[in-house]
């Protein structure tokens, strides 16, 4: 059906609400618009929904939410689990509530019991809750780190980790499947309390995910010992950290947490940020200010749902706050906790240090330093968490760390997705165990670069938005797959892995083998010296992304090798 038909189908259908007919109706002269708002429908992927808000089948609203909640209930009807309940959170952005109560009102119509927290709840207590409940799966209401107009809907199974195959495509196809609004099924809510079906959620939950955070904690007399010692500035940036991180890093013994007052409060327009991602180093701004002034050692930001983690420390050298990648700040943590373990004699034998395949190739050298097993897996981490269900099942292998490039890490087992208060947890203590032997964690990544080598990682992407940017992204794939380059810049290609056909060629020793990753559209060339680099359209952005990596004996050694291998990479698309 064309999107004019769609849009008009929208206009006169009786289930859609007048208030709604009338916003669409605003735009009856914008072709651009109506364009964007129907050429298709908001697909539900392996990791659920995400878009702009608004009304329309390429937009989140009441309708493609509930849409994918039938067809969600459907499937878990065909399981035969919906006694178990589906447990559901929501983080700050406009919406979040209203859809996390409509999600839970479809499931309770369909005859399945909801729990729903009483408040907004970041992502790792979701993860946490829907396996402390016993339920079947979670929805997280959250669009993460993306611009204010946008929000999603993320979808978890009983391990409390995102879905996976085989899962995520029978899910797709039930989702699917629903073709008519009409199928939509919902209920009163004072029925559905009454029924016993909308049962509402809070601080018990809080208190058991603390307890099992403070479980991770190595030295806690450090703590105790350097707790006046050690200032710590936090920015929640208008989301759901601000009381889980405040009441932990309180119930450890830390005593100066400064709050940026402006970021405190959950507000879902972000007004103090042009988007809320504590990669961006205008997230930091506020943050920064507030630690000059009150001469803080570490510097944090989370985003919305609280699932990643960006972090600033001092360079004693300098004076200066520096900024920490995703990579650094996770190897500050896997070396703290694997050297610490080690010390303490609790360092599993069969132990597992997991990354994804664009995560720096630092984790490698750290897990053979310490005998641990690294594993890769594709981007998405979800892949992290069923890998904690495998290990769980068997008993052969314990996770010890896993983390991804993109800000998110997880410390522990409790959850099974990134846990950005965990991360700030564990990175206080690490602050205040390398204070006590007069470094900061810039000084401390500094001695990780001198033992382990340089290496040093980037991300480029380019946006391209709408119907045309897709096309356009599929085209840049399709170019690449089709180039044969043995080099990429000064380095020459190793071997080109293409996850999509889930072949590994060699150029070097012209041998082609598998690779034993589900298909994913990613290429991925390993270079020489360390070097390598990975092309991937983004599963939640309308960008391609293009990482890469390099390693050298000092720093500008490094960041030179790294510029001059992202211009190369970029010049390969041209």
């Amino acid at each position: 059906m064309e999107y004019k038909q769609k849009y008009e189908q929208w206009c006169n259908n009786p289930i859609i609400e007048e208030k709604d007919k009338q916003e669409l109706k605003q735009i009856i002269n914008n072709e651009n618009e109506i364009k964007d708002r129907f050429y298709k429908d908001l697909e539900f992927g392996t990791a659920g929904l995400r878009g702009i808000m608004g009304i329309g089948t390429n937009r989140m609203n009441k309708y493609t939410v509930t849409k994918a909640t039938q067809g969600l209930a459907n499937f878990i009807k065909k399981e035969k689990k919906q006694n178990k309940g589906v447990a559901i959170s929501y983080d700050s952005r406009n919406n979040s509530k209203e859809f996390s109560e409509q999600t839970a009102l479809c499931l309770n119509a369909n005859g399945i019991k909801t729990y729903i927290f009483e408040s907004l709840r970041p992502v790792p207590e979701l993860s946490f809750a829907v396996r402390k409940l016993g339920c079947i799966a979670g929805i997280m209401i959250t669009a993460s780190h993306n611009p204010p107009k946008y929000n999603g809907y993320k979808v978890y199974w009983e391990d409390g980790a995102q879905i996976v195959a085989p899962k995520d495509k029978q899910i797709i196809e039930e989702v699917n499947k629903v073709k008519d609004y009409s199928q939509i099924k919902t209920i009163n809510k004072e029925e559905a309390i009454q029924n016993g079906l909308y049962n509402v959620i809070g601080k018990e939950i809080d208190q058991e995910y603390m307890g099992e955070l403070k479980k991770q904690v190595l030295n806690p007399e450090t703590i105790q010992e350097q707790a006046n010692n050690i200032k710590i500035v936090y920015t929640p940036l208008h989301g759901t950290g601000n009381i889980p991180v405040r009441t932990i890093l309180e119930q450890i013994g830390f005593k100066n947490v400064y709050i940026v007052p402006e970021q405190e409060k959950p507000d879902g327009n972000f007004p103090t940020v042009s988007y809320p991602n504590p990669e961006a180093e205008e997230a930091f701004e506020l943050a920064l200010k507030l630690a000059e002034k009150e001469d803080a050692d570490i510097v944090l930001a989370t985003d919305p749902d609280a699932d990643r983690l960006g972090v600033y420390a001092k360079d004693t050298k300098t004076g200066k706050y520096m900024a920490f990648t995703g990579n650094m700040s996770a190897m500050i943590i896997a070396e703290y906790i694997i050297s610490q373990k080690k010390e303490k004699g609790i360092l599993p034998s069969n132990g597992v240090l997991i990354k994804s395949i664009v995560s720096t190739n630092m984790a490698d050298a750290i897990a053979k330093q310490y005998n641990l097993e690294l594993i890769e897996v594709l981007t998405g981490f979800k892949y992290i968490g069923e890998q904690i269900k495998i290990m769980e099942q068997t008993g052969e292998k314990e996770y010890v760390f896993g983390f991804e490039e993109s800000y998110g890490c997880l410390v522990g087992t409790h959850a099974r997705d990134k846990d950005g208060i965990a991360a700030v947890m564990i990175l206080c203590e690490a602050a205040a165990f390398y204070k006590k032997q007069g470094l900061t964690l810039w000084d401390q990544m500094i001695k990780l670069y001198e033992k382990y080598g340089y290496y040093k990682e980037g991300v480029a992407s380019i946006t391209m938005e709408g119907a045309d940017g897709a096309e356009k992204i599929k085209e840049i794939m399709e170019k690449l797959r089709q180039s044969k380059p043995e080099k990429i810049g000064e380095y020459n290609i190793i071997q080109i892995k293409d996850y999509n056909t889930g072949i590994c060629r060699n150029i070097q020793k012209s041998e082609e083998t598998k690779i034993n990753l589900p298909k994913s559209n990613v290429l991925y060339y390993d270079l020489e010296n360390d070097g390598w680099c990975c092309v991937r359209p983004s599963g939640t952005e309308p960008k391609i992304k293009f990482y890469m990596g390099v390693k050298a004996k000092k720093d500008t050694e490094a960041n030179e090798k790294l510029e001059k291998l992202k211009q190369a990479v970029l010049e390969q698309i041209k």
